[in-house]
């Protein structure tokens, strides 16, 4: 299994990890035909230097939504327990950007926190 990501986005999303630094950010994926295009920053969320905390109550509903990023301010890009409690309640797709925040550091999980492939398409 691959997750497949627009360059534009990814790009976009090393540079909002990075912007956000120390603290983490996080956003919902938009796919179209199979391929994530476009991330919405959760509204109202606390972005703090450990986690980023958000009301799910707030958050759109959309079927175009199927995945989440947010970043970790460590260079260690592998899911918390607490990340994998949020992955299994979201469903989807999960990516994972640490520091530095290049695409070296930058994982995808599924929501049971199975490692996939990241494809980026043009």
């Amino acid at each position: 299994m691959k997750v497949k990501i627009r360059r534009e986005l990814f790009d976009y999303l090393l540079e909002l990890a990075r912007s956000f630094h120390p603290n983490e950010f996080a956003g919902l994926l938009r796919e179209k035909d199979g391929v994530f295009e476009e991330v919405l920053i959760v509204p109202k969320g606390y972005f703090g230097t450990r986690s980023v905390y958000f009301d799910l109550s707030l958050l759109p509903h959309d079927e175009s939504i199927k995945g989440t990023v947010h970043s970790h301010p460590s260079p260690y890009p592998y899911p918390s327990q607490g990340d994998l409690m949020f992955f299994s309640k979201f469903g989807g797709v999960h990516v994972i950007i640490a520091f530095p925040y290049i695409p070296e550091t930058t994982k995808a999980f599924t929501s049971n926190g199975e490692e996939i492939d990241i494809e980026i398409v043009d």
